[in-house]
């Protein structure tokens, strides 16, 4: 019986895109149908041109004068046809992509049936075309939905076979020929196309379907870590918080195990081969370094490890970089042990994991910087009335009033343009260069007042950069550490200098320096890098000054010292230049 023939070979039709369908790109090429490109949808249409050829050749050729059909076709003779699944591909590519990528398709298929020869060649190349663009008009219908129903489709498929028939009818010849083949494969094929194509779309339908319920379940998977790593990450990129947000992924996701860097060094390191990839040390793998070059997840086998344990049972690994304030600053490392190629929903994963982890980080430096402004403003308040500084300047001015009565006013007034811009403070965030400098003149006029001959002040200032903005309270605080520690070990001969000028790559440079002891190496490995309480001065801290500076304005602090040559701290902030009216 044809029908069951023709549904035995449509078997192998289903198979090949079970197949097929398992391919990624393959897959990438459905989700993504709506968008793609020229060159892809020539792919596209290539590929379901490829399905219809392959509906050709596993077809029966059925032999219109003694009614034989049961063989496999190489070349027709004149008086032969073939009872086929071609349109099975066709009427797919245009239910999937529109009318464009099943005329396409059909093209591609159509043509090669019309070079196999047999009086309906023509006819069967024309009907393929009408099949696909007939298919694609439909799409037009079910456009919001990734796939066409299967039922749409068995109807789509019966009815593209059916205009089939009646095209054999009207074009191939002799008449009486083409009625006696329709008589003969005319229901069979209407029958079996219709469910060959139902069938094709359940398969591409059901890996869809498969597709994203796994991406249901690690999009869960995600917001559970995002929901146990929130609490750590807040904290910042240190060691404490790595450790905990590790052993946290290793736990919710199950793999092998986790590590997390930042530029340098390793953070921790949860799960196997946890006894010698030991955190703390030096980031050992080029693909890390290159992870953070690119901005981008990579893939490294065992080779590219660099693990000095020749027994390391860690064989492939997945790293994403970590990215705060669009600058790279560690990675996240997922580690298999198997030698296999990670899978795609797994690189996706841990390329989703580095965004949230890298979000959760900018959410740290939101909470940063806000705790930073109120401590900015806590210490500025404390400012005003600080005891120290406050008797210090009335002592002064209490010993100049009846010996040089105009100085005393002088310092008096410095006094109170100082305590007036430390209230000012309190309520901006940045100001100029040439106001923060009028601020840190009068500080040093009371400063000069009370050391006499003992301080020597001198500031340059590039004229071009005065409207540039920097941190309120931010050159004052490192101009008072440089007299305050400066002078510490000095009788006589201190100095400071106060340097403003631009650089050529559009930033503008400021740099404090004294001439004092210098600062220990040990000192100042953490000064500006953590929180290093002071005995003396305002409390606004180095450390403070160079967060703000950073995340306010995306400059830097540097600090360079010599011992017993004296200490040089430069800050760089981008330039902003304003004409003066």
């Amino acid at each position: 019986m044809l029908l069951v023939a023709m549904l035995e070979r449509l078997g192998i039709i289903v198979t090949i895109a079970f197949l097929v369908t398992r391919i990624p790109f393959f897959r990438k090429l459905i989700e993504e149908k709506e968008q793609l490109g020229v060159s892809k949808r020539l792919i596209f249409a290539f590929i379901f041109g490829v399905f219809g050829i392959i509906g050709t050749y596993t077809g029966v050729a059925v032999n219109t004068l003694d009614g034989d059909y049961n063989r496999w076709l190489v070349n027709l003779a004149s008086e032969e046809a073939i009872a086929n699944s071609r349109v099975i591909g066709v009427v797919v590519a245009g239910l999937l992509g529109g009318w464009k990528l099943g005329f396409g398709a059909g093209v591609v298929a159509g043509v090669h049936r019309f070079t196999l020869g047999g009086f309906t060649g023509i006819a069967c190349g024309i009907s393929t075309v009408v099949a696909g663009v007939m298919a694609g008009l439909i799409h037009r219908y079910y456009r919001q939905q990734i796939v066409v129903p299967p039922k749409v489709a068995f109807l789509v498929g019966m009815l593209a076979e059916a205009v089939q028939m009646m095209i054999i009818l009207l074009v191939a010849k002799p008449f009486g020929q083409s009625y006696a083949l329709v008589s003969q494969i005319g229901v069979p094929m209407i029958v079996a196309n219709g469910i060959g194509a139902a069938i094709f779309m359940l398969v591409i339908q059901n890996v869809i379907r498969g597709e994203e319920k796994v991406k249901a379940s690690e999009s869960q998977k995600a917001l559970s870590v995002a929901d146990s790593t929130v609490k750590f990450m807040r904290q910042g990129l240190n060691a404490t918080s790595a450790k905990e947000t590790c052993i946290v992924l290793q736990e919710k996701i199950g793999v092998d195990a986790v590590a997390m860097t930042n530029k340098e060094e390793i953070l921790a390191h949860v799960g196997l081969a946890s006894e010698h990839h030991v955190s703390g040390g030096p980031i050992q793998t080029e693909a890390t370094k290159r992870a953070m070059e690119l901005r981008k997840t990579v893939v490294v086998y065992e080779e590219d490890i660099h693990c000095h344990d020749r027994n390391c049972p860690l064989h492939t690994a997945i790293i994403a970089p970590l990215i705060q304030q669009d600058e790279v600053v560690g990675t996240l490392k997922f580690y298999f042990a198997t030698k296999t190629e990670p899978t795609l929903v797994m690189r996706e994963l841990v390329e989703g994991l580095g965004s949230i982890l890298s979000t959760q980080l900018e959410l740290a430096q939101i909470d940063q910087l806000e705790n930073l402004a109120q401590q900015a403003e806590l210490k500025a308040l404390q400012a005003q009335v600080s005891p120290h500084f406050l008797f210090n300047a009335l002592n002064v001015i209490h010993s100049l009033i009846r010996v040089e009565p105009l100085e005393a006013r002088k310092v008096l007034l410095a006094l109170s343009t100082y305590l007036r811009g430390n209230l000012n403070a309190t309520h901006v965030s940045l100001t100029t260069i040439e106001d923060e400098l009028r601020h840190v003149e009068a500080y040093l006029r009371i400063e000069e007042a009370r050391f006499h001959d003992r301080l020597q002040v001198t500031i340059e200032l590039d004229e071009s950069c005065k409207y540039t903005k920097v941190p309120t309270l931010s050159i004052q605080p490192l101009v008072e550490n440089a007299i305050k520690h400066g002078m510490r070990d000095k009788s006589i001969d201190g100095k400071v200098s106060i340097a403003v000028g631009g650089t050529k790559d559009g930033w503008v440079r400021i740099s404090i320096r004294d001439n004092g002891s210098g600062i220990e190496s040990s000192r100042l490995q953490v000064l500006g890098n953590e929180r290093v309480s002071s005995e003396i001065g305002t409390g606004i801290g180095v450390w403070n000054v160079k967060q703000r500076v950073k995340g306010l304005l995306g400059g830097s602090l540097e600090i360079n010292s010599v011992p017993q040559e004296g200490t040089t701290v430069t800050m760089i902030v981008p330039r902003e230049e304003r004409s003066e009216v």
